[in-house]
């Protein structure tokens, strides 16, 4: 007999080299048990900061890569004098490195897999305009097997915005994992 149903939720990581979490991917699972403690609940790991490498896995089982949050720059200026941020916006680039870890090659548009939150929580897109910060990834992007590409994706965001940390997935950003990486 079933006393009770308790909704646990597990927190999957993969650790880098240096210990940090790496990882953010929740399951939903029911426990037969009527009560949970405190003690019995995962705690959540320390986030990943700007600089380690997280192993991501997409849909597909081939589609693996070693993600990293090389840098963020806020502000990023402009790479053309002609185009410019709107009113009241600036740019901010961060440079990933991406090495395809799978039988497959990593063949996205890394733009559309990563994007930046705020304090407050709030997410920003990618922003096609390249930086002077250094040259962004050609689109579509294709690593081989074994091999690593460099590049930086570009963010729009409103003057005075506190960004809290960068996030990275896989198949353009539909897979179910997300790599997180804490600014600061």
């Amino acid at each position: 007999m079933l006393l009770g149903a308790t909704l646990v939720t597990l927190t999957a990581t993969a650790c880098n080299s240096t210990g940090g979490a790496s990882v953010s991917t929740e399951a939903k699972q029911t426990a037969s048990a009527s009560t949970t403690k405190a003690a019995d609940a995962p705690h959540a790991p320390a986030p990943a900061k700007v600089g380690d490498t997280i192993a991501l896995k997409g849909m597909d089982k081939g589609n693996t890569a070693d993600v990293t949050a090389v840098k963020v720059v806020d502000p990023a200026e402009s790479a053309s004098e002609y185009l410019k941020p709107a009113d009241g916006k600036h740019y901010v680039a961060v440079q990933f490195q991406i090495k395809a870890t799978g039988a497959q090659a990593y063949s996205e548009v890394p733009a559309s897999s990563a994007k930046v939150v705020d304090t407050q929580g709030q997410a920003y897109g990618p922003n096609l305009e390249e930086t002077k910060a250094g040259p962004a990834f050609q689109t579509p992007t294709n690593i081989a097997p074994g091999d690593t590409g460099k590049g930086f994706v570009t963010f729009e965001v409103p003057d005075g915005t506190k960004l809290d940390k960068v996030q990275f997935a896989l198949d353009n950003g539909f897979s179910q994992q997300t790599g997180q990486w804490k600014i600061g």
